[in-house]
């Protein structure tokens, strides 16, 4: 993988490993498991996070255990119900020695913008933006990762244009939302985004640093 590829999909997070991990795949003879990670934020809320971490890797992963982690988050679509759905997973690559991380959850992506971002404010008058980011990884892939923006952010986000190149730096996210189904049922759900803490905005000509 080169160097861009390596470092435009930049993950570290730290926190309890709350879930026996469970076997998710295996790519050329390797195994991969899901583990659910609880990791803190600022305020008294936790985010439950999804991570994918090799057979070679699982001792570090015992339940109750504190572990940090550097690695890239990934997506793939999977179909449910007949239609498709974006997962998101933290892709471990690396684990990182007590104390050598200050910020239990940071992300730094660098891609493209993909979809037309959607732009609302709230009852209370707070300034919403969500947007799809599409970044590349190795062997013609992409991962496509959703974020959300807040206030002046928000407001700068708005106007990109489908294939402006955008950086982010922020945190990942946890939210339940309520489903509906066919039948009528109500099915709790939990999905997953990148809040934007920092986002700067390329165009063609120039850069526009706005947030």
């Amino acid at each position: 993988m080169n160097y861009e590829l390596m470092n435009n999909n930049k993950v570290q997070l730290s926190g309890i490993v709350k879930e026996k991990p469970v076997f998710s795949h295996e790519t050329f003879g390797e195994s991969f498991y899901e583990v659910k990670l609880s990791v803190p934020r600022l305020s008294e809320h936790i985010d439950l996070l999804p991570v994918t971490v090799s057979e070679k890797m699982l001792n570090y992963f015992e339940v109750g255990k504190k572990v940090s982690i550097k690695g890239q988050l990934r997506s793939y679509n999977k179909l449910e119900e007949e239609k498709s759905k974006l997962i998101l997973s933290v892709f471990v690559r690396e684990i990182l020695e007590e104390g050598e991380q200050e910020n239990p959850n940071i992300i730094e992506i660098s891609g493209f913008v993909c979809k037309p971002p959607i732009f609302r404010t709230t009852p209370f008058k707070r300034e919403i933006c969500d947007v799809l980011i599409a970044v590349n990884r190795a062997y013609n892939k992409s991962d496509y990762l959703p974020c959300i923006a807040w206030g002046r952010n928000a407001r700068f986000i708005k106007d990109a244009q489908i294939g402006s190149k955008i950086e982010i730096v922020g945190r990942i996210q946890s939210r339940e939302y309520q489903k509906k189904l066919d039948d009528g049922r109500i099915e709790t759900r939990t999905a997953y985004e990148i809040s934007v803490n920092h986002v700067n905005v390329f165009s063609e000509s120039n850069i526009e640093i706005i947030g």
